[in-house]
């Protein structure tokens, strides 16, 4: 249950509410200056508005512009039903070479590959003579492997395509990952595009570069830091999402309003039925919100050398959870959701939040008919947990650190600094559950 809002948190809703009424390109911003120590506090947002002016086009969209040094800026583009003519108009202006290397899955394949191959070589938009050739990988996180994504490689050069060539991902977060990685990699780096189809990949993987495929001991352990040209996001795409999948990817954007957000993660709390029912403005507003967040977090720390780390809330414990029952078993949102909810019970066993706090975090997590246990048949064990912890990521110099929640909420730190003992009590607590 939601708790009473102050009269500051009132006014604060308030006068959003009214900016986002008066003024159609109004957002929030955050500030959140980077810090390269061991312990980064996350910050809660300020209001500000957007500066791009609207859209000249028949199907409205939003703009989120991605702010990073040495001329690498680019944009999320954010809409529903564009058209053929205005898809190709807006992804072809960020492809600059000749040739295009459209990669997808054999799931979506059948459902969008031949309209996204037509429109990008739909050369009448522009001047731009573009050669599309395609690529399908088979669907799956067990499929997230240095195997699958060389058949990308395999495919750029069986068709001599040179360093000007552009890469363009088409699917959810295991795609974008991989051809990522691929185009980071193929001739030390060729230009990319992502075209995400999944809430998960819209709101979180297919901004900020991070690229990668899984090994056999750890989630993301092979890849590379890539970004992409644009973000291309048609959210009638989601319209053949998977239930399953759409909830899976909610939890990201639970999220951002856990660790730097609060007015987003209480309209969340108003809005979740919204959002689960696939309503196209709440929908269009979460994935907008999610990416200006994650935006803000990326300018500021481009590489995760400290604040962005903390867009990993539940993400240790959920990769963990991942790996050990097998890649596959768990979509990423879900382990992410139980992550989330072990973050959560640890924070509070340390004194970090209040019991109110943690159950509107399992609350938030439930409404959206997401995991926030493990089930009756789940291999993992408290061995488990730590081995598979202990190859995380953000372990420095042996040191686990962790991403836990801290005061009120929208607010979190990045640590190596906690109690070792709440840490294993919680997983204790959730290992008993199976073993109850």
């Amino acid at each position: 249950m939601a708790s009473v809002l102050s009269p500051t948190r009132w006014l604060h809703l308030a006068t959003t509410a009214l900016l986002l009424t008066t003024n159609p390109a109004a957002s929030f911003s955050t500030s959140t200056p980077q810090n390269n120590n061991n312990n980064n506090r996350c910050t809660t947002t300020s209001l500000s508005v957007a500066s791009t002016p609207p859209q000249q086009t028949s199907t409205p969209y939003d703009t989120v512009k991605v702010d990073l040094s040495s001329g690498r800026d680019y944009p999320i583009y954010i809409g529903s039903d564009f058209t053929d003519t205005e898809a190709a108009k807006l992804i072809r202006k960020h492809i600059h070479g000749k040739r295009v290397l459209l990669i997808t899955n054999d799931r979506i394949a059948p459902l969008y590959l031949e309209r996204y191959q037509q429109l990008l070589s739909d050369n009448s938009v522009d001047d731009k003579e573009l050669v599309v050739d395609t690529v399908v990988l088979p669907d799956g996180e067990e499929n997230k492997t240095y195997d699958v994504m060389a058949m990308v490689l395999d495919k750029a050069l069986g068709l001599g395509l040179d360093r000007k060539s552009t890469f363009v991902a088409l699917g959810g977060g295991v795609i974008g990952d991989m051809v990522g990685f691929a185009s980071a990699v193929y001739q030390r780096g060729v230009n990319f595009v992502q075209i995400p189809t999944t809430v998960m990949a819209m709101v979180d993987s297919s901004v900020g570069g991070k690229t990668g495929v899984n090994h056999p001991l750890g989630k993301n352990m092979i890849g590379a830091f890539h970004q992409p040209q644009c973000v291309f996001i048609d959210t009638s795409t989601l319209n053949t999402l998977p239930d399953r999948e759409l909830k899976s990817g909610i939890s990201e954007v639970v999220k951002y309003g856990l660790i730097r957000d609060a007015p987003f993660f209480e309209w969340q709390e108003e809005n979740m039925t919204k959002v689960l029912e696939r309503d196209p403005e709440a929908t269009r507003y979460a994935i907008r919100r999610s990416c200006e967040n994650k935006a803000d977090v990326v300018q500021a720390d481009e590489l995760e050398a400290g604040v962005r780390a903390t867009l990993n809330l539940g993400h240790t414990f959920g990769h963990a959870i991942e790996n050990g029952s097998g890649y596959g078993t768990w979509l990423h949102g879900e382990g992410v959701s139980i992550g989330t909810a072990m973050a959560a019970t640890m924070s509070e066993k340390m004194g970090w939040i209040d019991e109110g706090l943690k159950q509107r975090i399992y609350d938030i997590l439930e409404s959206a008919d997401l995991p926030v246990k493990l089930p009756r048949d789940s291999p993992m064990k408290v061995e488990t947990f730590n081995k598979l912890m202990s190859l995380d990521k953000k372990v420095a110099d042996g040191q686990l650190r962790l991403i836990l929640l801290q005061g009120e909420l929208g607010n979190c730190k990045f640590t190596g600094e906690f109690d070792t003992g709440a840490l294993q009590e919680t997983i204790e607590e959730f290992v008993k559950e199976i073993e109850a």
